[in-house]
């Protein structure tokens, strides 16, 4: 989902472009239209995620110290 979110911000700016260049209110108008679907879909992948949070580098230090400690040389 992020691409199409990605997808529309791309969107969304062409129109802004097009809105600033020919002087329409309707472009800069699709341009807030694009821009708020790509916000609502970027919303409901964050708030329907069910990954975990990503590690922290201490967090991935502290895994290998203690992995090597398993091993016998």
């Amino acid at each position: 989902m992020l691409v199409v979110t990605l997808v529309l911000a791309a969107i969304g700016f062409g129109l802004l472009v097009v809105a600033l260049m020919t002087g329409s209110v309707a472009w800069a108008w699709a341009c807030i239209v694009v821009c708020v679907v790509g916000a609502v879909l970027l919303l409901v992948s964050l708030l329907t995620s069910s990954r975990t949070a990503p590690a922290t580098p201490a967090d991935r230090r502290s895994r290998r110290r203690d992995s090597g400690r398993d091993r016998t040389d």
